[in-house]
């Protein structure tokens, strides 16, 4: 017999409804505790960036995904041309810009 074994049959007598009932609070718990700090301020930031995509307007000054600042030129349904240096355009996916650091400084005061 292996260890796992003997040391799972010598626990079962003791065990009764109240270590059932105990395990089943402690996984609740846990799960509580995750929700409150980790998964609803995810929530949160995922909304708050979704309402920064969808103020977002020409002019504004942008951070891709990647790294790389410019300044709004146009923006279609899913796609933003965004102007990283003088007559220098790329057309980025919408879900890859994020607002400038400057921005979102401006947001916290």
């Amino acid at each position: 017999m292996n260890l796992l074994s003997i040391l799972l049959q010598a626990a079962a007598p003791a065990a009764g409804a109240a270590s059932s009932y105990s395990g089943i609070l402690m996984m609740v718990l846990i799960f509580v505790v995750f929700y409150f700090f980790m998964i609803r301020p995810q929530q949160k930031r995922q909304k708050d960036i979704k309402k920064q995509r969808e103020a977002m307007k020409a002019g504004d000054t942008v951070v891709t995904s990647g790294g790389i600042y410019g300044k709004v030129k146009d923006i279609k349904d899913t796609t933003v041309t965004i102007e990283i240096a003088e007559n220098v355009r790329i057309k980025v996916d919408k879900n890859s810009v994020f607002a400038s650091s400057e921005q979102i400084q401006e947001g916290v005061k």
